[in-house]
């Protein structure tokens, strides 16, 4: 027994850290990711493509909410029931005065079909109204209830010469809409942009820790190389100890470098949606997507793409609306006209037999004669602000146009630049390598190896940072102009979301 329990107990421990260790393998599995599969998670699952989404959502309503003012509206008012029970003061005939107990109710409602004329502003509708009074210390014969109603009539309201918020709300809220829906691609293009950012940034976290390694396990060599030749009297103890503080550098270099790819591990894995005990591993994308990109081009696409472009025209819509309001304001005038029937009867069923004819029309005028000059400091201003539109849209448009060149002028450079620094990058690493084996073989000393060693990190790191500025122009040209050049096709079809 003795030696069995040992054994059994033996086996349980090892089972119970097998699982504890597969455990902590599937907490820590590793998730691969190229760029284009990480700025597609970045769309779908980020809290900024979100919160696009909802932005689209809300404009979406609004202009459902626009568009629901020109359909006939149904509205039942009324109040059911306006109940009192006081003491009024009543004037008798001789002008005396005699307070009555008074104890009523009165209920009114109304069923009205209304249509918005929207050349005019004036309002149309189609009306049917009942009132009920019902007077509770009533004596004798007289009846408690009496009603009185319109079976039907119709009236119109049209304001004259005043600002007319349809017509102008007919032209500019269909830009507004169309803007908020290219401002979405555009939002969802910026998120690209931000992603293709935090992918290289923990990227080169990656390529200087993977720097810092390889350095260290050189610099040691190096240092035990050093040793051995101090031992046998070849080198001095000055370079030795120069070359132990490169050693130590080193080490100090490796735990910076460690802690930065923790710290873009966890900006990734939190704008992606990941876990952040999620460990991930960029595949680096060094083939580049072969298009040509016309300047002309792009900024045609950009003008007949973007939300910015459609901004143009809705600025200037929006200041001639304020110019027709401040001279609507000059003069007021509303035409109310109303024809129907109406009746007044003790049963509600005779509301309905033999009404009487209503005809209503009047016309209210509110004219200034002496304002002070009110009127036209009101109609100045609307059109001193619509000039002062028109100069900022003109500039706009010079500065919208001329981003668009320096962009694309940038990115065809970026390539280039990408070009000369993967260039740069491999004759560094080949001459560093040879410095190495000489240095070995004793041929080269300490400083030159030293020099080529850092010519071979910078122009390393150099090649990576352009390959993050050539894809972030790369999805920034995107946002820019709505269209994927590669691919040759737009981000945005009207007719398609429409």
């Amino acid at each position: 027994m003795r030696s069995i329990r040992p054994t059994f107990f033996a086996h349980i421990s090892s089972f119970f850290l097998i699982c504890l260790f597969w455990n902590v393998s599937q907490a820590q599995e590793t998730t691969t990711f190229t760029l284009q599969e990480m700025v597609q998670r970045a769309k779908e699952l980020s809290p900024s493509s979100l919160r696009a989404q909802t932005r689209k959502e809300n404009s979406y309503w609004q202009y459902r909410l626009f568009k629901s003012n020109y359909n006939p509206q149904l509205r039942l008012t009324g109040t059911i029931p306006s109940y009192s029970q006081s003491f009024n003061s009543i004037t008798q005939p001789d002008g005396s005065i005699e307070f009555l107990e008074v104890q009523q109710n009165f209920m009114d409602l109304e069923l009205g079909l209304q249509q918005v004329i929207a050349p005019t502003g004036g309002i149309l509708s189609v009306n049917s109204s009942t009132n009920r009074f019902d007077n509770f210390l009533v004596t004798g014969t007289d009846p408690q209830t009496r009603f009185s109603g319109v079976p039907v009539n119709v009236r119109l309201q049209q304001p004259i010469f005043a600002y007319n918020p349809f017509k102008w709300d007919k032209k500019i809220q269909p830009l507004v809409f169309e803007e908020s829906k290219r401002a979405y691609v555009q939002e969802i293009e910026e998120v690209s942009y931000f992603t293709t950012q935090l992918f290289f940034d923990y990227l080169i976290a990656q390529v200087n820790l993977e720097i810092a390694t390889v350095n260290l396990k050189n610099t040691e060599e190096i240092f035990g190389i050093e040793k051995r030749r101090y031992e046998i009297g070849t080198t001095t103890e000055d370079r030795l100890l120069q070359v132990e503080l490169q050693a130590l550098q080193a080490k100090q270099d490796l735990a910076q470098a460690k802690l930065d790819l923790e710290g873009s591990s966890f900006a990734v894995n939190s704008f992606i949606g990941l876990n952040q005990t999620s460990k991930i591993t960029l595949i680096s994308p060094t083939e580049l997507p072969e298009f040509e990109v016309d300047v002309n081009q792009a900024i045609e696409l950009a003008f007949a793409n973007r939300a910015e472009a459609l901004g143009f025209d809705r600025r200037k819509l929006e200041a001639e609306a304020l110019v027709a309001q401040a001279k609507g304001q000059r003069i007021g005038a509303n035409l109310n006209a109303s024809y129907g029937y109406n009746n007044a009867a003790f049963n509600f069923g005779d509301l309905y037999s033999n009404p009487n004819t209503q005809a209503l029309v009047n016309l209210g005028l509110s004219v200034p004669i002496l304002d002070w000059g009110r009127n036209k400091a009101r109609m100045s201003q609307a059109q001193a602000n619509q000039r002062l539109v028109e100069y900022t849209v003109e500039q706009d448009i010079i500065n919208f146009e001329q981003e668009i060149f320096t962009k694309v002028k940038n990115f065809i450079m970026m390539r280039e630049r990408l070009n000369v620094t993967n260039l740069s990058s491999d004759v560094a690493q080949r001459r560093y390598d040879i410095a190495l084996k000489r240095y070995q073989t004793g041929s080269v000393t300490i400083t030159d190896l030293n020099i080529a060693q850092n010519e071979k990190d910078s122009n390393k790191r150099a090649f990576f940072n352009s390959l993050k500025d050539y894809w972030m122009a790369y999805y920034e040209l995107r946002a820019l102009t709505l269209y994927d050049f590669e691919n040759q096709i737009l981000l945005y079809t009207p007719e398609l979301e429409n």
